[in-house]
């Protein structure tokens, strides 16, 4: 560390009852008092350097009155120091003090315009030559400036010191000069003070500054990071890092280990701890690159459920949407599940802003990429010359970008499928936030609806008092043809589904149970003749894999050999269809008609392809209801 000796005298100030004074063969002939020290001093090495005191004197009515400095900015050491310097009595300048004997000399006005060379000349010399020229100097001065905040800001001091630092860190770490790092890393290295760089404090990765700023109040850290970013030279991913050390350093339960930051003062009440904490948040939120993986998609949760619990400001919240939004695909159920704590809000977590980090996802994605015809892509090759395989190059990489989008959004279905499996539980969910979430995801993204079913299930179980049409409008976005085996033979038990679902999955299940080489049994007749007649041509144009029957739950084939199987379910609801859906398949002349359930199962027998077209028109009949 970098100081300065000032003086040649030695000391001479000592106390005497309560009182500070010069040993002197002089008696002294002013009293000043400061901070409630007073001071036994001498007219002429002081008034002959200190501006403020001649004009306090000056309008003194009596010549022995006590001169009071009672805005003196700092300590009464700081005092003395300057006292010590017009007396010629040696004083130690360093990083520690300078900006609290400069805010002093300021306030005294010991300037050049009193007299040659005087204090604040030298100080800022020494400030701008030595201080700021090193890396923990610099670091350690602006860290003082938190005791003078609006001193050091009308002085210049803050500003030096973020350029300063701002500089180093977009500089080459070869240029320079450390004199020892106030970090972790450096606390318990021997310092130097020649600027020759140590050979144990080099820095170890590109972001060695992160963990040293991270010391610095939000304010001044806020500035020095803005100041990085204006340089366009240090990368965003090393800005990303350095803002989740502060993070990490400032806010509540980020840290690695989970444990939750101190505050700085005892003193302090719930408020004001929440309020900084919140502006710390919101400070960070601001100076979040926009590049993509800038930052891990874990840390923007984690910002996400900070700032729900402190209550941070919706532009915040849709700024940090906005950017989980471009890396879905890399966050866990864990991290979506942000707790809500708004009043108007009684679900356990907050799902509009995951449907809104969802809706940025899908529209900065794009479709999954098309193959043009093999045949027509050789006959292209042959003609284009060797120019043009360039522009065949750069359609051959868009078109890779655009397969890996298409890999993204699989994994981002598959996220929000275990995601609703999650929050359909809370009994306070709305099934218009369930329907908008699932219908979200288009419909390539999966490739099967198991997940999609459980959430059906989940929600159905905990919300036992939707009527018939909520539970319709739920399963409406199930597609019974992306169920496996398992999921068809649990729908067919379940008795939460309506009649319709249960008969659609039923037909798909005993249909793979005849295609892998199963037996049809208790179906009703025309159904099972269907199946039977039609048996050869389904498994000559599907392969599917059998099942194995060794598992005994409710999700396998053992499962439907239990007396509460989906035979006696299907028996149940067939009563049940006689007595409640004749009344919806009324024709407009008030006759009755038969149920449509009915209508289904007396199709006749047709030719190839008839179970295809009978699933058509199935479909058909039941979007219709």
């Amino acid at each position: 560390m970098k100081f300065m000796k000032l003086g040649t005298r030695p000391d001479t100030f000592h106390t005497a009852e309560a009182v500070r004074s010069v040993s002197s063969e002089v008696s002294s002939d002013l009293v000043i008092q400061v901070k409630g020290t007073t001071y036994l001093l001498h007219k002429f090495p002081l008034l002959s350097k200190c501006a403020r005191l001649q004009k306090l004197c000056a309008e003194a009515t009596n010549p022995e009155s006590i001169i009071k400095l009672p805005e003196f900015p700092g300590r009464v050491e700081v005092f003395e120091i300057c006292a010590k310097f017009c007396y010629g009595i040696t004083i130690t300048l360093s990083a520690f003090n300078i900006v609290a004997v400069r805010c002093a000399a300021e306030y005294l006005q010991m300037t050049e315009d009193v007299e040659k060379g005087n204090l604040v000349y030298k100080l800022d010399i020494f400030l701008t030559s030595c201080i700021l020229r090193g890396w923990r100097d610099s670091i350690t001065t602006i860290q003082s400036t938190k005791a003078f905040p609006l001193w050091s800001q009308d002085l210049g001091i803050t500003g030096r010191c973020i350029d300063a630092i701002a500089s180093k860190i977009i500089a080459h770490p070869s240029k320079l000069n450390w004199s020892n790092s106030v970090s972790a890393r450096g606390r318990d290295e021997t310092p130097y003070h020649n600027g020759t760089e140590s050979q144990r404090h080099k820095p170890s990765s590109k972001g060695w500054w992160a963990e040293d700023i991270a010391e610095l109040g939000i304010d001044h850290y806020w500035r020095i990071m803005v100041a990085i970013k204006s340089g366009y030279k240090v990368p965003a991913n090393l800005i990303g890092e350095a803002l989740q050390v502060y993070a990490r350093r400032w806010l509540p339960n980020m840290s690695k280990d989970g444990s939750k930051q101190a505050p700085d003062s005892c003193s302090d009440s719930v408020g004001e701890i929440t309020s900084r904490h919140r502006l710390i948040l919101e400070s960070i939120v601001s100076l979040l690159p926009v590049e993509k993986g800038s930052v891990s998609c874990s840390f923007l949760f984690k910002l996400l459920k900070a700032a729900n619990i402190l209550g941070a400001s919706s532009s915040s919240k849709m700024e940090l949407a906005r950017i989980a939004g471009f890396q879905l695909e890399e966050a866990t159920v864990k991290d979506l599940l942000i707790p809500s704590l708004s009043y108007a809000n009684e679900t356990l977590y907050d799902v509009d802003i995951v449907t809104v980090i969802l809706e940025q996802f899908m529209f900065q994605g794009r479709s999954p990429p098309t193959s043009p015809p093999r045949e027509k892509l050789r006959l292209e090759r042959r003609r284009r010359s060797r120019s043009a395989e360039n522009v065949d190059f750069e359609f051959q990489e868009s078109r890779r970008s655009s397969s890996a989008s298409h890999s993204s959004k699989l994994k981002a279905a598959k996220l929000i499928d275990g995601y609703l499996q999650e929050i359909a539980k809370d009994a306070n969910l709305s099934l218009q936030k369930v329907i908008a979430l699932a219908e979200a995801i288009p419909d390539f993204a999966r490739t099967d609806h198991d997940d999609l079913y459980k959430v059906i299930d989940i929600y159905l179980k905990a919300h036992p008092d939707l009527n018939k049409s909520e539970r319709k409008r739920l399963c409406r976005i199930l597609d019974c043809k992306k169920l496996s085996m398992e999921a068809c033979m649990h729908a067919a038990q379940n008795e939460l589904l309506p009649l319709r679902v249960v008969v659609q999955v039923l037909f798909f299940e005993q249909a793979r149970v005849a295609m892998a080489g199963g037996q049809v049994t208790e179906l009703p007749s025309n159904l099972k003749a269907l199946l039977a007649t039609h048996a050869d041509d389904i498994s000559q144009a599907t392969q599917l894999k059998g099942v194995d029957g060794a598992i005994d739950d409710e999700w396998s084939v053992s499962g439907l050999k239990s007396p509460k199987s989906k035979l006696s379910t299907l028996r149940m609801k067939l009563a049940e269809a006689e007595a409640q859906l004749e009344d919806d398949v009324l024709d407009h002349d008030g006759s009755g008609r038969t149920s449509k359930l009915k209508a289904f199962c007396s199709i006749p027998v047709r030719p190839k392809k008839m179970l295809s077209k009978l699933w058509s028109s199935n479909r058909s009949v039941s979007e219709r209801q």
